[in-house]
């Protein structure tokens, strides 16, 4: 049992205001996993068909989109701590504000609440990252990044416990709509954290040694080397906004699967991501980017394609079980490559490319979760399964694969060279 949670000494030496903030970060990723899961089947049960949900959900990605850049260009050598506590303050009050205007049947409110809570994500979203590079010691960076992203599935795993818990007591007085208001509440949490971080001194621009001196960042851009870093981002962020935001509906509307059934469900994957993904800097250091990353995203398209296919035979008890089987692969397997991915992306692009690089990295799953959101919209109006969908996101995520195999390979070599910051 020791060997089997031993990496857990590679994160003792982070940084205490790092971990500090990442724990504030745990707080807001609870009230997102809740929310992504929860949310549609709130909107279900008052009365929203699939095409409007699809719709109304998009209009949190479009939040995040519109500040995305003009955010990643203001943090730019700035000290980023104020916007943690912008973000951790906001999201819960918006999500109060969503579910209100959803039960009163304020539609142009929830569009625009919904807009305003995607929005405040971005103040921990975007800054996290390049806060993490700044504060860090290069020996600390896949660890804090590692635990950082796994701030998702943590909150995933509290949120799974609580609504299975209360499901379980009383499912009709513990409804969605007191789910997703007391995980608002939650989220205020965040705002301990922050407080306790005391007496520090935040790096606010990347550094690196010149002949013992130091020297800032320049403030050009290099648009080429950011955009073919983000490439296969895009094209994997399209193909998961075509599946990720739906994947309660789902199984609640294919495999009769309700919020207690499901929250158990994305609790037990919760786990197994959190768990994988705080393996990753061993991982790294055993097999590398070459390997691991292809390796594991391959296997979650595999597991994906199984997942959908299960719709064609859901007539048979054992859909049910293929289904939950390949949920529970396919969320470590993608997930893990996640803090990979983006130290990969980071370290390609150079310090000076690193805040624009993270912003636009917001921008474009939200960008794309936007269109796939109205595609999804359409697809739906035109009676398309939830199967056939899962199948196009399987294809956009192969393609994906192929595209990270490449940068890694021009990683290498530009690493050979001499051109990757150390």
């Amino acid at each position: 049992m020791a060997k089997v949670f031993s990496f857990i000494k590679e994160y003792q030496t982070l940084e205490l205001p790092v971990k500090n903030a990442i724990a504030s970060e745990f707080f807001i990723q609870a009230v997102n996993a809740t929310f992504m899961n929860i949310l549609p089947l709130y909107m279900t049960r008052q009365g929203f068909d699939d095409s409007e949900i699809a719709l109304f959900i998009t209009f949190r990605f479009i939040g995040v989109f519109i500040l995305a850049l003009p955010l990643g260009k203001y943090i730019k050598g700035k000290k980023v701590m104020p916007l943690f506590y912008l973000s951790n303050t906001c999201v819960p009050l918006f999500g109060i504000a969503i579910v209100l205007s959803i039960a009163f049947q304020i539609k142009w409110l929830t569009l625009i609440t919904l807009i305003l809570w995607g929005g405040s994500f971005t103040f921990m979203q975007i800054p996290i990252f390049p806060f993490i590079l700044r504060n860090t010691k290069k020996v600390n960076q896949t660890a804090a990044i590692s635990l950082s992203y796994s701030t998702w599935s943590f909150g995933g795993i509290l949120s799974g416990i609580v609504i299975a818990v209360l499901d379980f007591i009383n499912p009709t007085f513990f409804d969605e709509k007191f789910i997703l208001i007391l995980f608002s509440l939650i989220g205020f949490g965040g705002i301990f954290f922050l407080k306790r971080i005391k007496n520090f001194d935040e790096v606010s621009i990347e550094i690196e040694p010149e002949n013992g001196n130091q020297k800032k960042m320049s403030g050009k851009t290099e648009w080429n080397v950011v955009l073919k870093a983000l490439l296969p981002t895009l094209i994997i962020a399209t193909g998961a906004g075509l599946t990720i935001p739906f994947i309660s509906l789902f199984f609640d509307k294919v495999h009769h699967v309700g919020k207690g059934g499901f929250s158990s469900l994305s609790f037990i994957a919760s786990i197994l991501v959190a768990y994988f993904a705080m393996l990753v800097p061993k991982i790294k250091e055993k097999i590398g980017y070459k390997i691991a990353i292809p390796t594991t995203q391959s296997l979650a398209v595999i597991a994906l394609v199984a997942l959908a296919t299960t719709q064609y035979y859901s007539q048979y008890s054992l859909a049910i079980v293929i289904a939950s089987v390949c949920y529970l692969l396919r969320q470590p397997l993608m997930n893990m490559a996640g803090p990979m991915t983006s130290e990969l992306v980071l370290n390609y692009v150079g310090r000076n490319n690193r805040e624009i690089t993270s912003a636009l990295t917001s921008a474009i799953w939200s960008g794309s979760w936007v269109l796939s959101g109205f595609m999804v919209t359409i697809l739906f109006a035109y009676n398309f399964s939830f199967g056939n969908i899962f199948l196009i996101t399987s294809l956009l995520y192969a393609f994906g694969v192929v595209l990270y195999y490449l940068l890694i390979l021009d990683y290498a070599k530009k690493e050979e060279q001499g051109l990757i910051d150390e």
